[in-house]
């Protein structure tokens, strides 16, 4: 089988604890089916401006641009507050993002029906729920220009973000999400502020005329994004696929991860256009959770998201389809036999740490694979 090149960038705080644990999948999976993984590791974040004084240097930027995929942790804590704005550990993400142009941010909600009463939510209210949030990656006020702070003197400053977008970045974005949307429940919800915001008035016109000329068999609603946000937490279930752009999607997104328990259990995908010739992409896979710098070093981080953005990994990036299907089922087995970290623990259940877990998702899913 042809090799497969994954960079590893663990990052900080608890992200080289939960990478450990895909590390320990990807050696049983060369092991065990002869997979052909090929691993490099970088750094970047705060550990990156330690080494280098960058947020990622040139050099893992290159392995970055040459991997067939990338697999990042988490990035930043109080240590690196200090430093520049332009070096902050952020930085390096967004970098990875830019110059990997990878705009389609990938952010599904599941809730396993394991952990229905960890929600914050009603159990009837979250059981069961698949969201897939669509959320634009690259453009918008993150990347808008200008982006800056003016003194105006005596004593006053002026902070300036830009919220920018082209029709053509609309249109890709959504295409993503009618395409996705197909092979789901076909039903994409667009959200956006075209009732305060230009870019929402524009973002709205091409989602729709997207719509029209391509996807006119997927069922398609508009909702405002602060409309979006409550009936996220209303009633979830409505929704299959939502397509926003890179601000709100930021913030749906992490209200979308606490339905199902924890920020601990929710993968993402960050995928680039396929190549006109090979049909591959650039694509980087990233837990959703933080650094979670209070608890790193600890040995009770919940690696589930990270292992979960491998099974995505496997998807989008190798064709794996097969793979993907058993690791989420080895995922969703240890669940069931209640086995938990402390931030998903309810009555009954049995704590674990990192590792244990970790051990028991790839016991799980090597009896799945033989």
């Amino acid at each position: 089988m042809a090799s497969k090149k994954l960079l590893l960038l663990p990052g900080d705080g608890i992200g080289p604890e939960a990478m450990a644990e895909v590390e320990k999948l990807i050696a049983v999976m060369n092991a065990d089916l002869g997979a052909g993984f090929e691993t490099e590791r970088g750094l970047v974040g705060g550990s990156a401006y330690d080494a280098h004084g960058q947020a990622i240097s040139e050099a893992d930027m290159a392995k970055a641009l040459a991997a067939d995929a990338v697999l990042f942790g988490a990035v930043g804590g109080p240590k690196w507050d200090p430093v520049p704005y332009e070096v902050r550990p952020e930085a390096g993400l967004l970098r990875l993002r830019k110059d990997l142009a990878l705009f389609a941010n990938l952010r599904p909600a599941i809730c396993y029906p394991a952990l229905a009463a960890s929600s914050s939510l009603k159990p009837e209210v979250v059981e069961g729920l698949d969201i897939l949030i669509v959320r634009e990656l690259t453009g918008g006020v993150y990347f808008g220009e200008p982006k800056e702070i003016i003194d105006l003197g005596n004593g006053q400053k002026r902070g300036i973000d830009t919220q920018v977008y082209d029709t053509f970045e609309i249109e890709r974005i959504s295409g993503v999400a009618f395409e996705l949307a197909r092979t789901r429940k076909n039903h994409v919800t667009s959200m956006e502020k075209r009732n305060v915001m230009k870019s929402g008035v524009l973002w709205n016109e091409v989602v729709t005329q997207t719509h029209k000329a391509k996807y006119a068999d997927v069922k398609l609603d508009h909702m405002l994004a602060d409309a979006g946000g409550m009936q996220l937490v209303r009633w979830p279930k409505q929704f299959d696929v939502i397509v926003t752009d890179n601000l709100f999607g930021d913030m749906l997104s992490d209200v979308a991860a606490m339905l199902t328990g924890s920020l601990g259990m929710l993968p993402s995908a960050s995928l680039g256009a396929p190549d006109a010739k090979t049909g591959s992409r650039k694509a980087l896979y990233e837990p959703v959770h933080g650094s979670a710098p209070d608890i790193a070093g600890k040995g009770i981080a919940n690696p589930i998201a990270m292992i979960a953005s491998f099974a995505m990994c496997l998807r989008y990036s190798f064709g794996m389809v097969a793979e993907a299907d058993r690791l989420e089922t080895a995922i969703s087995a240890v669940l069931d036999e209640g086995l938990r970290t402390r931030d998903i623990l309810s009555e009954g259940k049995t704590e674990v740490g990192t590792t244990a877990i970790g051990d028991a998702v790839v016991e799980r899913f090597r009896a799945l694979s033989a």
